[in-house]
């Protein structure tokens, strides 16, 4: 059960989605999902509605909201030129301490919403670094973190998650595209250190011959095997920490 709503933040209004179990479970865990960088659209809502039919009441926030109106983007927008280019101006001027301030009332709306047991985030693509830091800066009541075939999670800037990897206090669970430019092996290795000495509970596994974008069904590296891997891990996490 898919309801829009708009988000009232400290810069301005943000469209999301709330999606409920359509089985009549009476979800009490809420889980924020941060979308990839094409935005919103029929996929990541199904993906969303198939997180809530497992119990959960999910929110699916647009985080490019501060630009009005855009698109749409399919999964396989980035072949296009302009579209890219598009997505990219959102994506540099949309920071990490935007959404990090955004996720606080994230977090309030799903508690509005019913969710009034543990938080769990999951993010794809440039929303699982967001996911990260979120639990890194909100450890009181992220229970559970999970990103695939994120980006830049332990890179050189300022505001890369990994700098904060300490304060997490959720079970993590990175996902990693076999071959992903934009998390390349050594940002990996890095990751895994500052999660190891931080203390956190996390595992990082490498999805061999899978491409960044294989979990999202309207993305050009979509594969379905990988995908229900995909689930069947994010699915034990939710499982293990927010029941």
């Amino acid at each position: 059960m898919k309801q829009d709503i708009e988000i009232t933040t400290e810069d301005g209004v943000a469209r999301a989605s709330l999606f409920r179990p359509g089985n009549g479970i009476d979800a009490r865990s809420g889980i924020i999902f941060y979308m990839d960088a094409m935005g919103p659209r029929p996929s990541l809502y199904g993906m969303a509605q198939r997180l809530a039919d497992a119990g959960y009441i999910v929110l699916l926030p647009d985080l490019f909201y501060r630009f009005g109106e855009y698109g749409p983007f399919s999964g396989t927008a980035f072949g296009d030129p302009a579209s890219r280019e598009a997505i990219m101006t959102m994506l540099r001027a949309t920071t990490q301490g935007m959404t990090k301030q955004d996720s606080a009332i994230f977090l309030d709306t799903l508690t509005a919403a019913g969710a009034t047991g543990p938080v769990g985030v999951v993010g794809y693509c440039m929303g699982g670094a967001r996911a990260l830091t979120a639990a890194a800066s909100y450890p009181g009541r992220i229970a559970a973190a999970a990103s695939f075939h994120g980006g830049n999670l332990a890179g050189d800037a300022e505001d890369s998650p990994h700098r904060i990897a300490a304060d997490i206090k959720a079970r993590v669970y990175i996902g990693v595209a076999g071959v992903d430019t934009s998390f390349p092996p050594e940002q990996s290795a890095r990751l895994a250190e500052a999660l190891r000495i931080g203390g956190v509970d996390h595992a990082i596994e490498n999805y061999v011959g899978m491409g960044h974008g294989w979990t999202v069904p309207d993305h050009g590296a979509y594969n379905e095997v990988g995908a229900e891997r995909h689930w069947k891990r994010l699915l034990t996490l939710l499982g293990e920490t927010l029941a």
